[in-house]
């Protein structure tokens, strides 16, 4: 944190001269509207004095400017993810994490079908994580088919071939974590061909 502020202090002088100069003021007006000394004035531009409020807040007045936007401060994050739901293969996924790269983050929504339904495995890049909020999901790894109910939790790397379907021809809600390969969200089992 204080890199950043030391990073946004040392921009706030060259800010200030390029804000004076692009309004075509002098230090001399901009002394008689903020009533700040034209030394001080040129020290503050120069960087050879620290801006403290007794000086940004009577020149944010003469530029009729928010204080943030006259020094230049970063904008401050914002925590909340806002999610974009999309369709894929006719499941809902709700991308919970906005990270490109490293573990991703998503509820998967597949609606009520047909139970029955042929299972298409794929494999990919990474390792999967899965727990499952609301109804039964078919969970086929490799040669292996499984169940797993609301509250059970699932985790395979995903070289070996997987596919997930309803289990019951109910709606199913789960969470999602999904990482580039050696990353994972605890500790990894290795997978055993029987």
């Amino acid at each position: 944190m204080s890199e950043e502020f030391d990073t946004v202090l040392a921009a706030v002088g060259p800010r200030l001269r390029e804000l004076r100069r692009r309004r075509g003021a002098t230090l001399t007006a901009l002394s008689e509207t903020t009533g700040i000394p034209v030394s001080t004035l040129s020290r503050l531009e120069s960087g050879h004095r620290k801006p403290g409020l007794e000086l940004l807040l009577p020149l944010a007045r003469a530029y009729q400017m928010p204080l943030d936007e006259l020094i230049g401060a970063p904008a401050a994050a914002d925590p909340r993810v806002r999610p974009q739901p999309f369709t894929r293969n006719g499941m809902t996924v709700i991308p919970l994490t906005r990270k490109p790269g490293g573990l991703q983050a998503f509820k998967q929504i597949l609606p009520a079908g047909p139970a029955d339904r042929e299972p298409e495995p794929r494999s990919h890049e990474g390792y999967h994580w899965l727990y499952v909020l609301n109804g039964r999901l078919r969970l086929v790894l490799g040669d292996k088919d499984f169940v797993l109910a609301a509250g059970e939790v699932a985790e395979f790397d995903t070289h070996l071939p997987h596919w997930f379907g309803n289990a019951d021809g109910r709606a199913v809600e789960f969470l999602s974590i999904l990482g580039p390969q050696g990353e994972r969200v605890h500790i990894k089992a290795s997978y055993r061909p029987a």
